[in-house]
């Protein structure tokens, strides 16, 4: 790791040339002037110090709201995060090795073994820190991570800004997970967080505190949507999805869906809930457009999807995944039941999440293919890191999830569809397209290396117009 440098102080004032000595003071000329033939001088005492103003009484201050608090610990600490790293890179010494671990700061809050490694802005997964085009959400946990990604979506500052429901998954049940992504998009509005039987942990009940859900027309009244496996607190009026196998439970998020959006989606997506890898791209689009996951597998067609599929006549159906994963058998069943019937796919999980990133047809797909998008990447073997950040794909930059299949380097075939897709200006960048790219998980997820190239694949470049001959 790059050692930090800091500058030697200086003996003498930055403007002294040669061997000058510093200027005299007042006193010193005085005493030059007005002193005994040994060159002192008797000074007179000083005037005594003017009395200090009288203090204003000031009013109390009203007490900072749970969101502005962590906003105390989260603005110091990302900057001085981001001072660190920049040292890092910029200045590499002899003895910098190519791939150090990314900087700490101890007894600051940062994730460490130091102490008060263990603060309220990482615990709810607040960046660590940033580069100019990229955001790591980086919590101590998955749950974290929703918790940052639900608080980031909705500040809950002020009512307006907070959710009307939040949906609780259990920790580890990815499949429930991706599907409920569908409840992000209005008019449900619904962020997730994760629980669990024996309980719901600190970061996910602080964020639910902060969001202070209060339902609405378009959640029923309610104000949590409780997901088979999760403990529900107290308190809040819960509409409780009952237990099932996962095509099951994606099929009632599905009914669930349509009814609270008054109407059958615009489309369907259909994936495997045996691959998490190949299915991870579904929650973003999900959150992003409201349509329904379902699941289907390689022996067959689940009923609660056919039951679905049927219920939903008409709509396009599209697979998300390889034959693979789900064979052309499959794809005959969907046909014969829902009529139009398309794939995107990649044989493994970058290349199925870059494929699905580019796809098009009509209004359905990302169709990302030129500069000025949002993009969330995340590690392909962390699937609930995919529902935690589904809100950052629903809203702000607004972008597709692309995956990387290991934590050292970038993968080629991502490096090349950024590099395809990165943003440039001839005369005036201001007036141009930018990317943004937020990379989920800790660094042994996603390597400072990895994030780097990312920053660099997402960084505006000068273009030369063409026929300048430069």
């Amino acid at each position: 790791m790059a050692r930090l440098r800091l500058p030697r102080l200086r003996e003498r004032p930055i403007n002294a040339s040669g061997a000058h000595p510093p200027e005299p003071s007042p006193a010193e000329e005085a005493a030059r002037s007005n002193g005994n033939s040994h060159g002192t001088a008797t000074l007179a005492p000083p005037p005594p110090p003017p009395p200090p103003p009288a203090e204003p009484e000031l009013e109390p201050l009203p007490p900072l709201s749970l969101f502005s608090k962590v906003m105390l610990v989260v603005i110091p600490l990302a900057l001085v995060g981001l001072g660190l790293y920049l040292f890092g890179v910029f200045d590499s010494g002899e003895d910098a090795g190519p791939s150090g671990p990314a900087p700490r700061l101890e007894g600051t809050g940062a994730r460490g073994t130091g102490p008060g490694a263990a603060s309220d802005a990482t615990d709810l997964g607040f960046p660590e820190f940033a580069t100019k085009n990229t955001t790591r959400v980086g919590g101590s946990s998955v749950t974290a991570n929703a918790a940052a990604a639900a608080l980031a979506t909705f500040p809950s500052t002020v009512p307006d800004d907070s959710p009307a429901a939040v949906t609780l998954v259990a920790d580890g049940d990815w499949q429930a997970g991706i599907a409920a992504a569908a409840l992000l998009a209005n008019p449900v509005g619904s962020p997730i967080l994760f629980s669990g039987p024996g309980g719901i942990p600190r970061a996910s009940s602080e964020a639910l505190e902060a969001m202070n859900p209060q339902g609405s027309n378009g959640t029923d009244g309610n104000q949590l949507i409780a997901l088979p496996g999760s403990d529900v607190p107290s308190g809040y009026a819960t509409r409780v999805v009952k237990a099932g196998g996962p095509a099951e439970v994606a099929a009632r998020l599905a009914g669930l869906r349509a009814k609270l959006a008054g109407g059958p989606p615009e489309h369907v997506l259909i994936t495997t809930d045996r691959d998490a890898g190949i299915a991870m791209p579904a929650a973003a689009w999900a959150a992003r457009s409201g349509d329904p996951v379902l699941y289907a597998g390689k022996k067959g067609l689940p009923k609660p999807t056919a039951r679905m599929l049927a219920k939903f006549k008409g709509v396009p159906a599209y697979i998300l995944g390889p034959t693979s994963v789900i064979p052309a058998t499959v794809e005959a069943e969907i046909t014969k039941i829902s009529g139009q019937v398309a794939r995107v796919s990649g044989e493994e999980p970058v290349a199925n999440a870059i494929n699905f990133a580019r796809y098009s047809d009509g209004s359905f797909g990302w169709n990302v293919n030129d500069p000025g998008h949002g993009f969330v990447i995340a590690r392909s073997n962390r699937p609930l890191d995919a529902v935690a950040a589904a809100p950052l794909s629903g809203s702000g930059t607004w972008g597709p999830l692309l995956l990387t299949d290991n934590a050292a380097t970038l993968p080629g075939t991502l490096h090349t569809y950024l590099l395809d897709v990165k943003p440039g200006y001839t005369t005036d960048p201001t007036r141009a397209f930018y990317n943004h790219v937020w990379v989920i998980g800790d660094q042994e997820a996603i390597s400072i290396e990895q994030q780097a190239a990312l920053d660099f694949s997402a960084e505006l470049g000068k273009v030369e117009p063409k026929g300048s001959g430069g």
